[in-house]
């Protein structure tokens, strides 16, 4: 064997054993706001990877969405079968503030509310709110037997369903147009719109749980950290109680002694 060659026979592995690090230290913890027309504002807590170099933890927060049970929000076990959708847009602090990003029904709701012997109308209608959001909203609704009907099934014509579609159409857009995304929320939740066309459309067809089951957002103006804090209201950031410190007690003077 040739002088000097083969070196690395004597030497061990190269780079040796590397250290096992926990990945959970270098994360951080930050707390999720929800908007100020939901009852629960704290939502939960998520991480990321502390700022290194050029990569901002904050900057990685921005659009995470977040999927929150509505009963969660509301403190109300009857909207448990709503999802709501939350997206991050600012982070203040270690505080995620959030905006509403969209709304879905749980799968075993909608399948208890299919039915035999009652026919199915669905629709879905692209609107523009008042503060320049493009959300396409899904509704869905069954017809119901008349009062003192006898006949067992409650199917409506082909015709009677284009014309309660109609409608459908008309008053959600009439809802949507005139207010903005606050507000619009605001009747999602108390399923104001479902009952405005179950009531219109009685004359046609009697209807009955009538939803709007699913809201997308397609389009969603330039960031506004204005607005943004318009709708988290009175949010301000935690930054503890302020305590009183107590006052110093006066020491009292040695008295010199004379002739000590």
């Amino acid at each position: 064997m040739a002088v000097g060659k083969n070196k690395r026979i004597s030497k061990g592995k190269k780079g040796g054993k590397k250290k096992a690090v926990d990945p959970y230290s270098k994360k951080e913890w930050y707390d999720i706001k929800a908007p100020s027309l939901f009852q629960t504002r704290n939502i939960g807590k998520t991480l990321i990877t502390r700022t290194q170099g050029t990569k901002i933890a904050s900057e990685g927060l921005k659009h995470r969405v977040f999927e929150v049970s509505l009963a969660d929000l509301q403190g109300d076990e009857d909207n448990a079968f709503r999802k709501i959708r939350l997206r991050a847009e600012d982070v203040q602090g270690r505080n995620v503030l959030t905006n509403f990003w969209g709304m879905d029904f749980t799968t075993d709701k909608l399948r208890s509310l299919v039915k035999k012997r009652q026919s199915l109308i669905e629709a879905h209608v692209d609107v523009k709110t008042s503060d320049a959001y493009t959300l396409r909203l899904f509704v869905i609704g069954f017809t119901k037997k008349r009062v003192n009907q006898q006949k067992t099934t409650c199917y409506a014509q082909s015709s009677q369903i284009r014309q309660i579609r109609r409608k459908m159409t008309e008053i959600i857009v009439k809802e949507s147009q005139s207010c903005d995304l606050k507000e619009l929320v605001l009747k999602f939740i108390p399923e104001a719109i479902g009952k405005e066309i179950e009531k219109a459309t009685s004359s046609i067809f009697p209807l009955q749980n009538v939803y709007i089951r699913k809201v997308k957002i397609l389009k969603a103006p330039k960031f506004d950290l204005g607005k943004l804090m318009e709708v988290h209201g009175d949010y301000s950031e935690d930054v503890g109680k302020h305590l009183e410190r107590p006052a110093e007690e006066p020491t009292p003077e040695a008295t010199e002694v004379v002739g000590a």
